[in-house]
């Protein structure tokens, strides 16, 4: 059930899995034991329902059971957006440990109904193939390859294959619950659609996946510091792609309201992290700051047209100051110099 694509990818590499204690990662975890890739696992428990405990000591007992390292984040979230800020810690967790620990890969257990899902979500909103077709078998990320193995098997399949093999795992009651969107569409749509055309469904992703390559354009990025930038590609909808796999590898996921805005606005701040400037010529992606400018120093970035919301990371970033300068004039210019 791993995918050709992602077992290259984990051979003679140390991962990380991201587990939950649920169907989908613990199938995975039996997986890629018997495939004999070396990983160890990863669960955050948020504490939010009384079985999340009894979780994490089960991820703890499992791993050592099986010789493998386990680490477990404990966070406690008040937040009216409980899902974003939960994604967002827990990605943050699994990098700390990436960096720490020295993992190549992070590997989740992502799969096929989680990829339909997607799609009809895509779907009744607007969007274009690339969005629809979403999640990647492999997608390199600052620092690790994000690997998701099980994108072409159902979650019945999955868990045909834990029943074969008496595995134990836990269901998370909060998945049926039909006041979450995700939930509505997995129940009423997505389950349905597997249950009777699954075979047809993988052709189609399948199919969906080329498509979407061959319309993607590549954009050949450059970074100093903690600045990108690319020169643009022929239509907006190509560099809202490229934007979105950029923030993507410095580890950030842009919500469906930044892209709605960057359809329309050449500079945008997204999630207060990140300002996006789009010139006629090139993108520039850095991380959002405010500060204190000298005036030499903004008379430089005005003479180069840098846009204002970009000079407060380049003045606090000189190496990253010197590449668009470089970028834009062809040499770097002193922002010190007296006009």
């Amino acid at each position: 059930m791993l995918s050709a694509e992602t077992l290259e990818a984990l051979g003679g590499a140390k991962s990380l899995l991201a587990f939950s204690g649920g169907g989908d990662s613990t199938a995975l975890f039996f997986l890629l034991l018997e495939a004999g890739v070396d990983f160890d696992i990863a669960l955050v428990n948020y504490h939010t329902r009384p079985q999340s405990d009894t979780e994490a000591a089960y991820a703890r007992e499992l791993a050592e059971k099986h010789g493998k390292g386990c680490h477990i984040g404990d966070a406690r979230l008040e937040s009216s957006n409980f899902e974003h800020e939960a994604r967002r810690y827990r990605y943050a967790f699994f990098e700390g440990l990436i960096a720490a620990h020295g993992y190549t890969n992070l590997v989740t257990a992502h799969q096929l109904d989680d990829r339909l899902e997607w799609l009809l979500m895509q779907l009744s909103k607007g969007a274009g193939l690339i969005e629809m077709t979403g999640m990647r078998p492999v997608e390199t990320r600052e620092g690790y390859t994000l690997l998701r193995p099980l994108l072409g098997a159902t979650r019945s399949e999955l868990l045909a294959y834990l029943r074969r093999r008496r595995a134990f795992w836990f269901n998370d009651a909060s998945n049926s619950d039909e006041r979450f969107k995700r939930n509505a569409f997995r129940h009423r749509f997505a389950a349905p659609l597997l249950e009777q055309y699954a075979r047809g469904i993988k052709k189609s992703f399948a199919y969906l996946d080329e498509d979407a390559r061959q319309l993607e354009e590549e954009v050949d990025a450059g970074r100093s510091a903690q600045l990108f930038w690319f020169k643009n590609p022929s239509g907006r909808r190509a560099l809202l792609h490229a934007v979105d796999r950029t923030l993507k590898t410095a580890g950030f996921l842009m919500r469906r309201g930044d892209r709605e805005r960057l359809k329309e606005e050449d500079v945008v701040v997204v999630g207060r992290r990140y300002v996006v400037a789009v010139t006629p010529a090139y993108t520039f992606i850095a991380p959002y700051r405010t500060t204190a400018m000298e005036k030499p120093f903004k008379e430089a970035c005005r003479r180069l047209d840098i846009p204002p919301k970009l000079r407060p990371y380049l003045a606090q970033t000189p190496e990253a100051y010197a590449a668009i300068a470089l970028l834009l004039e062809g040499g770097a210019v002193d922002p010190h110099r007296e006009g």
